[in-house]
């Protein structure tokens, strides 16, 4: 499948790669094109950006009562999404490619990062048992703690403990010269790193040896290293061109960069960093399709960091003074979202209350072509979505835009899965679930709608992640017990909700006493494994 590559070069110009390059490489900082994007009012499909305003109020979450068939059908799509990863990884180094079954190898450190939560999940569930998920999960600890890691362009699988977005999967090493270290990549593989420290508790050598590492690969992380003078963070770097001149603002999926190098405790970020990240947020807030919220256009920004962190009831000071949690802005923009596919201001095909969903994902083609007698442009991999920074849109739904927001809003997401898997069928749900993405509007005369024929890591993700915690909280209550974050959130001024209720933490002094209680007890578990 085609895909789209957008690299940052230079202090103010966001260039693109020719078509042909594009077509041949996989992604890299989808958040440089939201930038793109937002810079020149990118729009297709006819889409209106709505006013802001602060005085419109989200509809409260209508009752929702899942019957056993929707039970049922969730709990067979989060198996689904499990064999993905667990299929596509390789057995012998637990890389994970970016996208199977495909003819593109590289492996991906994002769809790392899930597949070390995917593993714990599928223990759990009863998938595998946990020993499986123990060996998997030290066989992949083991193999990136090994990797190299420094400034050479050919030889290196990181630098200063970030990892390259791409790996060869053959060696492990930097794909090829395009490809950057990436800060956001790095982040995604460090949740599902510190994911493994707070799941993987037991008295045992092969446990005790997977949060040694989980704590030697994260705590190599210099998040100092990768901050601008303007305490921001950079998107990326490489050895050819330093770091990249585009940085993380609010509001998107760089808040977990921000809460993890907060809470680090070797190279940690100060609290201004914080700061600097909320301080975009005002031009963000306002209104979209009924909804006021933080906007940012594809539903995948508000779906990363809250895979793993629970952030009902804890507020910032931003949140605060909005009056809302960063969880109910996730759930409003799931909101807007099926708000502009009910009005439909493109009249895509199919469009309505229970199918949308716009995020980054592949499309059929790039190419323009008279559909019902109008021309319409069409794409190949892009970040779609819908919001005040960009309306992008062209007719293609990616399931994992609902998937991956079924704990926002599963009286919206839940409907909206089954819909589409009840229309469409097997051509869009199979083996590992859904399919990456599928078009009702683009017909090429031979099917009667384009449907793709692969899945990518970091879009099976979000569906499995988000699944698990409307099931049962699991990833969410696994990560509440990690110092890090724990450390991470009060550094960056949270209270309340669970922090509060589940660790007594009111201050940060409280956050420091239990993450020393947590290392004592690691280093009790792990004198007591020697003495045996």
């Amino acid at each position: 499948m085609v895909l789209r590559r957008f690299f940052a070069h230079g202090k103010t110009k966001t260039s693109l790669p020719a078509q042909g390059q594009r077509q041949r490489n996989g992604r890299v900082c989808l958040s440089l094109l939201m930038l793109c994007s937002a810079l020149t009012g990118l729009a297709a499909g006819g889409g209106a950006q709505a006013a802001a305003t602060s005085s419109v109020v989200a509809r409260a979450p209508s009752p929702f009562h899942p019957d056993q068939t929707d039970r049922a059908f969730l709990a067979d799509l989060e198996h689904r999404t499990f064999l993905w990863f667990w299929d596509s990884a390789d057995p012998a180094t637990g890389l994970v490619p970016d996208r199977y079954p495909s003819d593109q190898t590289q492996s991906s450190v994002a769809s790392i990062g899930f597949a070390l939560t995917a593993y714990g999940i599928g223990a759990d569930r009863g998938y595998i048992n946990r020993q499986q998920a123990v060996d998997r999960t030290l066989t992949t600890l083991r193999y990136l703690w090994k990797l190299p890691q420094n400034d050479s362009p050919d030889k290196a699988a990181g630098f200063h403990g970030f990892f390259y977005h791409f790996l060869k999967r053959e060696n492990g090493l930097r794909l090829n010269p395009d490809i950057e270290l990436s800060s956001i990549d790095t982040a995604l593989l460090m949740q599902g790193v510190l994911f493994t420290t707070s799941y993987y508790t037991h008295d045992s050598a092969a446990e005790a040896e997977i949060r040694d590492l989980a704590a030697k690969l994260f705590n190599r992380v210099d998040w100092r290293w990768m901050l601008r003078p303007d305490n921001r963070l950079s998107m990326g770097w490489s050895p050819e061109r330093g770091f990249l001149s585009n940085y993380w603002e609010g509001y998107n999926e760089g808040m977990m960069l921000y809460v993890m190098g907060l809470g680090s405790t070797t190279h940690p970020l100060d609290p201004s960093s914080w700061q600097a990240w909320i301080s975009t947020n005002k031009s963000r807030w306002g209104e979209s399709y009924g909804q006021t919220f933080l906007n940012f256009a594809p539903l995948f920004g508000h779906q990363y960091t809250h895979a793993w962190i629970d952030f009902r009831g804890i507020k910032d000071d931003w949140s605060r003074s909005a009056g809302i949690d960063y969880f109910e802005n996730s759930r409003r923009a799931v909101y807007a979202q099926q708000g502009y596919a009910t009005q439909n201001p493109g009249k895509w095909q199919d469009y309505g209350p229970n199918i949308w969903g716009l995020t980054a994902s592949d499309g059929p083609a790039e190419t323009t072509k008279v559909e019902n007698g109008q021309q319409r442009r069409f794409m190949a991999y892009t970040a779609r979505g819908v919001g005040r920074d960009y309306t992008l849109d062209d007719g293609t739904l990616a399931p994992t835009a609902a998937g991956g927001s079924v704990a926002f809003a599963p009286e919206l997401a839940i409907p909206a899965l089954r819909t589409m898997r009840d229309k469409y069928g097997d051509r869009i749900y199979s083996t590992y679930g859904f399919v990456d993405a599928f078009n009702p509007s683009y017909h090429d005369g031979k099917q009667a709608y384009w449907a793709d024929d692969t899945y990518i890591g970091i879009d099976q993700g979000p569906i499995l992640l988000m699944v698990e915690n409307w099931r049962d909280g699991m990833v969410w209550n696994t990560m509440k017990d990690n110092p890090i974050i724990c450390r991470g959130l009060l550094r960056a001024g949270f209270r309340g909700g669970w922090l509060t209720t589940r660790h007594g933490i009111v201050d940060h002094d409280d956050a420091v006493r239990l993450k020393q209680q947590q290392q004592q007890q690691q280093q009790q578990q792990q004198t007591q494994t020697k003495a045996g």
